[in-house]
């Protein structure tokens, strides 16, 4: 007897399986506020496959800024965001093709005389966010400071990229900028901002490991300033989650408002070890002390955020 399934009973077990996997995204939706087109050169349809398997229901993408050369961009080494990312255009066009599933955002390199009006001109065109902002300038430098008045003027959040002396420098001065800029919607993410939750953290270590101790300079912001978001992306986000699971579920009790799921991920499948992204969604169910923390950090605080 053939052990093989037949093609009626495949196709039957293939679409249960997809309406499965919809009914799970309707019953539990999930925003990731961080993808990139193009990342290291991954085809869109590749993108868009990787999401699905995800499980996400709807993308925001984040677009590099124009390609130049300059001190900010390391001499052309930083642009496309360091990793070959897709500019505005190709984010928005992604969108338009898929409005109920992708949302886009616009960036440009932060002192470019031309970036305000560059990042206003994608405003007024529906753009839901500036970023990422992955520069090499001082965080609070009067550059950076007119696309703080930029995204309060929009209401759009401002997603920032922080990494001791390489990119958004001065991270232990950003709150004179979140004083500052009340009505500005500042997300942190990467090295800086995740090893920062460590009070003992070393700025020269990038990807910190061990045990925790509360009271970091991110722990402080989360606390102190109602417009500080965290992007729990990439693997700076993931390893934050991972390297003392006991502080993360007190970190996330105690900022479960404020923290948005964000993949950042480059992988192609959606799943499996490679795949960072569905590995930070499965660590947020795992580590979140109740199911409506959880529900908060991979969909309700994006959806109030951005006012879907």
């Amino acid at each position: 007897m053939s052990l093989q399934p037949t093609r009626r009973a495949f196709i039957t077990g293939t679409l249960s399986g997809l309406a499965a996997s919809t009914f799970a995204q309707e019953a539990e939706p999930v925003l990731d506020i961080h993808q990139h087109t193009h990342y290291h050169d991954r085809e869109d349809a590749h993108m868009i496959a990787h999401q699905q398997a995800m499980g996400v229901t709807k993308t925001i993408l984040l677009p590099a800024g124009t390609p130049t050369d300059s001190a900010s961009t390391h001499k052309g080494k930083s642009n496309g965001l360091a990793a070959r990312c897709g500019g505005t255009e190709t984010c928005m066009k992604i969108a338009q093709t898929n409005p109920n599933s992708y949302l886009w955002g616009v960036n440009e390199v932060t002192d470019l005389n031309s970036a305000p009006a560059e990042i206003e001109k994608w405003l007024k065109l529906g753009a839901c966010i500036i970023g990422e902002q992955k520069f090499d300038v001082e965080c609070d430098s009067a550059h950076s400071q007119k696309l703080y008045e930029l995204a309060a003027a929009y209401n759009v959040p401002i997603l920032m990229h922080f990494q001791f002396q390489t990119y958004n420098r001065g991270y232990d001065r950003l709150h004179t900028m979140l004083a500052k800029y009340p009505k500005t919607n500042f997300i942190g993410h990467a090295q800086a901002f995740w090893g920062n939750i460590d009070k003992l953290h070393d700025q020269k270590v990038n990807y910190p490991k061990g045990k925790v101790t509360p009271g970091g300079i991110t722990d402080r912001y989360l606390s102190d300033y109602p417009n500080m978001y965290a992007d729990m992306s990439a693997g700076s986000g993931l390893l934050a989650l991972t390297r003392d699971e006991e502080h993360t579920t007190g970190f996330f009790g105690r900022h479960q408002d404020k923290i948005l799921y964000g993949s950042d991920c480059a992988d192609h499948l959606g799943r499996g070890p490679g795949c960072q992204g569905a590995q930070t969604i499965a660590m947020i169910r795992k580590l979140s002390p109740t199911k409506a923390v959880e529900r908060k950090i991979l969909w309700e605080n994006s959806k109030r955020l951005f006012r879907l």
